[in-house]
C-alpha cells in the first residue's frame, strides 16, 4: 500500500494593493466646526422656536448640512497601483493610470484624461501661501548651506553639502516643496511608473453622488415651500 504523495502547498495569492488616501485636514476641521455651529443653532430653533420656525430650521439644516459635508468632509483622492479615484463634492471619478494624460498644478490641481476631460482634485487644493513659505525656506536653506560650506569641509562633510543633524546634506537635494505640491509629485511619479501596466488600463467612470444631492435638494424644496406659504 503506497502512501499518497504529499501535495505542494498552494502558493498564497498576491495581496491586493491598498488605497492611499489624500484629504485636506483644514477642510475637515472647518467642516466639523460648521456642522457644530449649524447643529447648535438649528436644534435650539427646533426646541424653543414657535410657529413655522422649527420646520424652517429643520429644512435649512437638511439643505445646509449635506452641502457642508460635500465641500469639506467628503473630498478625497484614493490611489493604488492601478487607478486614481477622485471623490469630489458631487461626483466620484475613477481614472485608470493608463487613461491619465497629465496631472496639472496651477491655481488648482487637476487630472487630464486621454479623452481630453479634466477633473479637479478638491481634496488636494493649491495653497499659494504654502508655496511662498516653501520657497522662502528653500532660499534660507540654500543661503545657510553656502555660509557653512567651509565648516562642513572641516568636519569631513565634503564640498557641496548642507548642514544637518548628522552631517552635511547634498546641495543637489530636491528643493523644499509645499505639502500638496509633494502629493502631486508623488501622483506624477506613480503615473509614470504604472501607466503602461496591463492592470492599469480601462475606461474612466463617473458616478454622481445622489446620497448628497438628494437630501440637499429635498431641503431646498422644503425651504421654498415654507417661504412661499409663509
Amino acid at each position: 500500500m503506497t502512501s499518497p504523495e504529499p501535495q505542494s502547498p498552494t502558493p498564497p495569492s498576491e495581496p491586493e494593493s491598498r488605497d492611499r488616501v489624500h484629504r485636506s485636514a483644514p477642510a475637515i476641521a472647518g467642516g466639523v466646526l460648521l456642522i457644530g455651529v449649524v447643529g447648535w443653532i438649528g436644534i435650539d430653533a427646533l426646541l424653543v422656536g414657535e410657529g413655522r420656525t422649527p420646520w424652517l430650521a429643520l429644512a435649512v439644516m437638511l439643505l445646509v448640512v449635506p452641502l457642508i459635508v460635500a465641500f469639506t468632509l467628503r473630498p478625497a483622492v484614493y490611489t493604488n497601483e492601478d487607478r486614481l479615484r477622485i471623490r469630489n463634492p458631487f461626483r466620484v471619478i475613477v481614472v485608470p493610470w493608463g487613461e491619465v494624460a497629465a496631472l496639472r498644478s496651477a491655481y488648482s490641481n487637476e487630472v487630464l484624461t486621454a479623452s481630453g476631460a479634466k477633473y479637479q482634485l478638491w481634496a488636494v487644493p493649491v495653497s499659494l501661501r504654502a508655496r511662498k513659505r516653501a520657497a522662502r525656506r528653500e532660499m534660507r536653506a540654500t543661503a545657510e548651506a553656502r555660509r557653512h560650506v567651509g565648516r562642513d569641509e572641516g568636519r569631513g562633510g565634503g564640498p557641496g553639502t548642507r548642514p544637518g543633524p548628522g552631517g552635511g546634506r547634498p546641495l543637489s537635494e530636491e528643493p523644499v516643496r509645499a505639502a500638496n505640491d509633494r502629493i502631486v509629485d508623488d501622483l506624477r511619479a506613480l503615473h509614470e511608473k504604472r501607466q503602461g501596466a496591463e492592470s492599469a488600463q480601462g475606461r474612466v467612470t463617473v458616478r454622481w453622488a445622489y446620497e448628497v444631492m438628494g437630501p440637499a435638494a429635498a431641503g431646498a424644496v422644503l425651504v421654498l415651500v415654507l417661504l412661499a406659504v409663509g
